[in-house]
């Protein structure tokens, strides 16, 4: 009943055609193979061909999942007929089954309606089959789409079918709206109109996504495998430093078409760290190995700079040669303008001779230019050579032999000294290795003594300048106690007469004891008073508002340290606040204040350092 579908176009039957006798086999058999239709006990074409599946379906995708797909039309596939045009509508006809018969839908009415069709769909909904439709009449009709593999129908009048492949839900599909009637039965029980339409199962679904995966997975190899092959190639291995392979690069190093890769790996094991002083003259030989390649380089830079110079002249002349013949066209073109023969060509001879002149000269002038451009060159270059002191064209092969014989001379000379201090390089370190060996345990004890001697010595230069600053800081305490004493010996000198004349002003005007008595107390606060004053004189004042903060800072800084910090350390935090502050001027400062900063020394020898701490509070507590 689907080869309609297919090659109606060609086929081209009328439905007159149908009245026709049943009882007659021959005919029967000839329309229905002609309607690509199988009749009961009749042998022919499938009921369904593949055209009306899913345009471009790929039958190989079925392969990777291992299900074959069943192709209804492989016995009579030459004779399928192609397919109908877009413009002519589809004819169904009716369709004879064992148990039933399907009448088709009224052509003028719209085609039934489906639903969007779910990723992978394998599965199909029927409904308005007949009350007393079974699943053997409905596997009867829907066997001849494809393998089912299976069918679920409900106690109402539906049902859902599950078959092999995609593509044949495209011809259960085009069941749709037909009339099915099982036998010769005019009860309703026995009669419904069939609507097919897609059904969405998890089963199908998985399937599909199964497949999906499967796809991205080889598309993904595949990628891989293009990535893989237009990859460049990784670089081959460095071996690893033994003195065998040093061996070998050496001997390849001395060979021209071999050092490329030596000196690579040369430089590899250089910068790995392989170079000791066992490994050190080998190394040294490889290297001088690697420098007697210069003269070969610069050889072969002469040789090649003198072929590019042929070549520039070769160049030159044939430039100059392609420039006279230039000159020469343009000289015919210039007597051809002339009168005595201009007049004899005609208006288009003429017009073709003076566009050709024209561009004759134009080709003439540029490759003049470019001829002087090189002589330019070329002069540029000999005054460079005759005035400039380049060091690099110094470095020019003389092509005189005395000249060739003296930088060989050179060279030689150079190698036999850089043979000879690799001798001696070889000499001292069998001579250390030597001596080593030969040490013996007096040697190791006196260096021993001669370490301990040299960290007590570190010791006791620590403690003479710890010594030291305590009598510098004693002497300066005694000379502020002297000066201190004789400040008060003069003030008590200078209140003492002033207290006698206020006494003997006080008897002169006759003031009683008590004025006296407020005379002394008066006297004692200003003793006091002075001695406080001096004493802020005498201790090292603040200059600035700056140094107050700096002070601040400082102390909050060592306070949070109680074991102290270096000047350094001190100095590196003080920085990121002001960028202009120096290391000697915090000292200056510190030392200023003996009662709020202590200096003190910790470590021993080489390890000697000075550390500074906050004392303020050990000053406040013995006040």
């Amino acid at each position: 009943f689907l080869a309609a579908a297919d090659g109606l176009g060609s086929i081209a039957i009328d439905t007159t055609q149908l009245n026709m006798s049943v009882t007659d086999p021959t005919a029967w058999a000839t329309a229905m193979n002609n309607l690509g239709m199988v009749p009961v006990g009749l042998a022919g074409q499938q009921l369904v061909t593949d055209s009306i599946c899913v345009p471009g379906f790929d039958p190989s995708l079925s392969m990777m999942t291992g299900i074959t797909p069943i192709n209804p039309m492989i016995p009579g596939m030459g004779l399928v007929p192609p397919p109908p045009p877009t413009d002519v509508p589809v004819v169904k006809e009716i369709i004879h089954c064992k148990s039933c018969t399907l009448f088709p839908p009224n052509p003028n009415l719209p085609p039934p309606s489906t639903r969007e069709r779910p990723p992978g769909c394998k599965t199909v909904f029927v409904g308005g089959l007949p009350e007393n439709a079974t699943e053997e009449i409905i596997q009867e009709v829907f066997e001849q789409c494809g393998d089912i593999t299976a069918i679920r129908k409900s106690k109402k009048n539906f049902c859902h079918i599950r078959f092999a492949e995609e593509f044949m839900v495209d011809k259960a599909i085009y069941l749709s709206g037909y009339r099915m009637r099982l036998g010769s039965s005019t009860d309703k029980k026995d009669s419904g109109r069939l609507h097919v339409d897609f059904a969405q199962a998890r089963d199908d679904f998985y399937e599909w996504e199964c497949k999906q995966r499967m796809l991205a997975r080889e598309e993904r190899h595949r990628r891989k495998m293009e990535e893989d092959r237009l990859r460049p190639p990784s670089p081959p291995a460095i071996m690893h430093y033994s003195e065998h392979e040093a061996a070998l690069l050496a001997e390849k190093l001395k060979d021209d078409s071999k050092f490329s890769e030596a000196i690579t790996v040369l430089l590899t094991w250089i910068e790995r760290g392989e170079v000791n002083r066992r490994s050190a003259n080998q190394f040294y030989s490889m290297v001088q190995s690697a420098n007697s390649h210069v003269r070969r380089l610069m050889n072969e830079k002469a040789a090649h700079e003198q072929e590019m110079e042929q070549a520039k002249e070769s160049f030159k002349n044939a430039l100059t040669g392609i420039l006279t013949q230039f000159e020469q066209i343009v000289a015919v073109f210039n007597a051809s303008t002339r009168q005595k023969a201009w007049d004899h060509f005609s208006k288009a001879q003429r017009k073709n001779i003076d566009i050709w002149r024209k561009h004759s000269e134009e080709l003439r002038n540029a490759h003049s230019e470019q001829l002087m451009g090189i002589r330019r060159e070329e002069e540029m270059e000999m005054s460079d050579d005759d005035s400039g002191d380049n060091p690099s064209k110094k470095l020019r092969v003389d092509d005189s032999a005395l000249a060739a014989q003296a930088y060989a001379l050179k060279e030689e000379n150079d190698s036999l000294r850089w043979q000879l201090d690799a001798y001696r390089n070889e000499v001292e370190l069998l001579k250390q290795e030597k001596g080593q060996l030969f040490r013996t345990e007096e040697s190791l004890t006196k260096d021993q003594q001669l370490q301990f001697l040299q960290q007590t010595m570190q010791g006791m230069q620590q403690q003479l300048l710890s010594i030291q600053e305590e009598l510098n800081n004693k002497k300066s305490e005694l000379e502020q106690a002297k000066e201190e004493q004789t400040h008060t010996q003069a003030m008590l000198k200078v209140l003492q007469e002033q207290l006698k004349s206020a006494k003997e002003l006080a008897e002169i005007n006759g003031h009683d004891e008590s004025q006296a008595n407020e005379i002394n107390v008066l006297t004692v606060a200003l003793v006091n008073q002075d001695r406080e004053k001096n004493s802020e004189k005498r201790s090292p004042g603040l200059k600035s508002e700056k140094e107050a903060l700096l002070i601040g800072i400082i102390s909050t800084f060592l306070h949070v340290h109680p074991f102290g910090a270096n000047i350094e350390y001190l100095w590196s935090y003080m920085q990121q606040l002001d960028s202009r502050i120096s290391a000697s001027e915090i000292e200056m400062l510190l030392m200023r204040l003996p009662r709020m900063f202590k200096q003190e020394f910790t470590g021993v020898g080489a390890t000697l350092e000075k550390r500074w701490k906050f004392c303020a509070f050990e000053g406040i507590k013995t006040i």
